[in-house]
């Protein structure tokens, strides 16, 4: 037999039951049966607040809408080479012809978005450092303000940047795809038939959307 690879092994040995994942498998036993199916979530799925940069994870999160996640991977990942391979700073992005921003696979729309993105943040309309210790719903406030930033993409960046530990998407196909798949349901789940289900997942909301997704191998990158 081979042997274990030593990164590997640390990852399995990483992956151990939480005191926030039994509360969750105490609160929903169909949520229990979904997160024990494969275990504990690896460090590397586990991406709450993995994007350090606030404007990355907002940039990201639109160049993510409606895609799945290898493709949202893909374009994000030619529009860094735009750039040197680094995120770039508002000001720079703004300084690329829309024509040059398209030719990664963004939509017309799309660059729009992040040049209001950009226009915002460098202007101070969009002031990261004020709103990061906003409630919730005054974060969302704040993020719709951006052309192209609705409901999901504030929730992912409140998720992936801010760490928030009860967020829930209701609107996300993915989420709605496993909730139907894990409590049997004929149709997807609407969002008041969503908040309703995961009212006991509080307050792990965002652990549990983490566990949904990845029982659909769907984590958003």
């Amino acid at each position: 037999m081979a042997p274990r690879p030593a990164g590997a092994h640390a990852r399995k040995a990483a992956a151990k039951w939480t005191a926030d994942d039994r509360a969750l498998m105490r609160a929903d036993k169909v949520l229990r049966r979904v997160m024990e199916e494969r275990g504990p979530l690896d460090p590397e799925i586990d991406r709450r607040g993995s994007r350090p940069d606030p404007f990355e994870a907002v940039a990201r999160a639109i160049v993510g809408q409606q895609l799945s996640t290898k493709a949202a991977r893909s374009i994000w990942e030619k529009l860094l080479g735009q750039f040197g391979g680094e995120t770039p700073d508002p000001k720079v992005l703004l300084r690329k012809r829309p024509q040059t921003l398209r030719k990664a696979g963004l939509s017309n729309a799309k660059v729009e978005f992040l040049r209001d993105l950009s226009k915002r943040v460098t202007d101070g309309r969009l002031d990261f450092d004020r709103i990061k210790d906003f409630a919730v719903e005054d974060v969302i406030a704040e993020l719709i303000e951006v052309k192209g930033v609705g409901q999901w993409t504030a929730e992912m960046f409140l998720m992936f940047h801010l760490a928030r530990p009860d967020v829930v998407s209701v609107g996300d196909l993915g989420i709605r795809r496993a909730v139907q798949i894990a409590y049997g349901m004929d149709d997807l789940p609407g969002p008041e038939e969503l908040e309703r289900i995961a009212d006991e997942w509080r307050p792990h909301r965002t652990l549990a959307c983490l566990y949904l997704w990845r029982s659909l191998d769907n984590t958003p990158t």
